[in-house]
């Protein structure tokens, strides 16, 4: 039996041990709980830097720039393998940071491009590179991806930043470079859009729009412990493949009508083409014509003109059988038959003044942002 004076000891020591568990919960659930602010990322940087100034090698990655390296040997191996390089190809390489990704397909390609904006990166490329003997293989441009123009390539294979990933994926498909595939790291719910089918909850005006010059296929899940540092969400491989026939549509008038059939897209297309909103727009722009836009005769906006050309758009859904039918479950092929009665009764939804300029990637790319 333990003695007075232990008993109280062994009391002492174990309301100790329970003060101290407590304590370090709170500080988790504090540490968890803040909210995240990119700001954080320079402010852990400094510290970063100041205590690991004299290690060698050392690179801080800035979560704010989209800078999650993938690390796991299996996944980058898969994703290699899954992209069908072959020895002739030139590889496009967006993001590749410090080069887990680009050794990899050097060993693989013939040649690899690789687009990294970050200096400090450009420098470790060009040293793991010329490490393996393969400096003569690696093209490095230090330029934002989004404002400069690809040079001719063969596939894309990237772990690319997650912030760009809709104007990216849109500059590649909608691109001038032909290529055969694109196989690309994004985060798992952008993913999961892009895979989407008609009447999918994800089904979005994204996955219409490339899917109508491309065909999607998904590859394999990530997880986000497989990154250095580890992101919030989880990832997914993807590869798209561009078709090899594509209708025969004005990309421009085709963004424009997916543009305002989905803005709610589980709205019936009879409701959406009733808004007044919608009416007074198409009404303008069908008034004009694309090549005189300045002699153009813009609409008076009465109530009786605005109602016939409602009554119009209400006769071309009906008697087509789209009245009752919602954007998010309608095929492209339906979509496009749509179109073409629109624009055969003289409703248009883009006025081009001049023509698109193909080759600016940086327009481009942000006129196709919100794909």
């Amino acid at each position: 039996m333990l003695q007075p004076q232990c008993s109280k000891s062994l009391s002492t020591c174990l309301f100790r041990i329970i003060l101290r568990r407590q304590s370090l919960l709170q500080q988790l659930r504090a540490k968890s709980s803040r909210r995240y602010n990119p700001q954080d990322d320079d402010d852990d940087g400094d510290k970063v830097r100041k205590k690991h100034e004299n290690q060698e090698g050392y690179i801080h990655f800035y979560k704010s720039m989209g800078q999650h390296i993938l690390t796991n040997p299996r996944v980058l191996h898969s994703i290699v393998q899954k992209s069908d390089v072959r020895p002739t190809d030139t590889v496009l390489e967006i993001g590749p940071g410090t080069g887990n990704l680009t050794l990899k397909l050097l060993e693989k390609a013939e040649k690899v491009i690789a687009v990294e904006i970050d200096k400090r990166m450009v420098d470790v490329l060009h040293q793991r590179a010329a490490e393996q003997g393969l400096a003569d293989k690696l093209t490095v441009i230090s330029k934002d991806a989004l404002k400069t123009e690809f040079p001719q390539f063969d596939l894309v294979v990237a772990n690319i930043p997650y912030g760009i990933s809709s104007p990216l994926v849109a500059k590649l498909v909608f691109g001038v470079n032909p290529f055969r595939s694109a196989t690309l790291l994004l985060q798992k719910e952008f993913a999961k859009r892009l895979l989407a089918n008609p009447g999918d909850s994800e089904f979005n005006r994204l996955a219409v729009n490339v899917k109508l010059v491309a065909e999607v296929e998904f590859v394999m899940n990530v997880s986000k412990r497989d990154f250095l540092p580890c992101p919030r969400v989880y990832s997914s491989v993807v590869k798209i493949r561009p078709k090899a026939e594509i209708p025969h549509v004005d990309l421009d008038e085709w963004w424009a009508f997916t543009r305002t059939c989905f803005r709610k897209k589980n709205k019936t297309l009879g409701a959406t083409f009733k808004q007044k909103k919608n009416l007074y727009e198409l009404l303008k722009l069908s008034r004009l014509t694309g090549s005189d836009e300045q002699n153009a005769v813009t609409p008076s906006g009465s109530e009786s003109e605005l109602n016939l050309f409602r009554d119009k758009m209400i006769a071309i859904l009906k008697s087509s059988g789209f009245g009752d039918k919602r954007p998010s479950k309608l095929s492209n092929e339906e979509l496009l038959h749509l179109l073409s009665l629109f624009n055969q009764a003289g409703i248009i939804f883009h006025v081009r003044s001049k023509p698109r300029n193909t080759g600016d990637d940086e327009a481009f790319a942000s006129s196709c942002s919100s794909l």
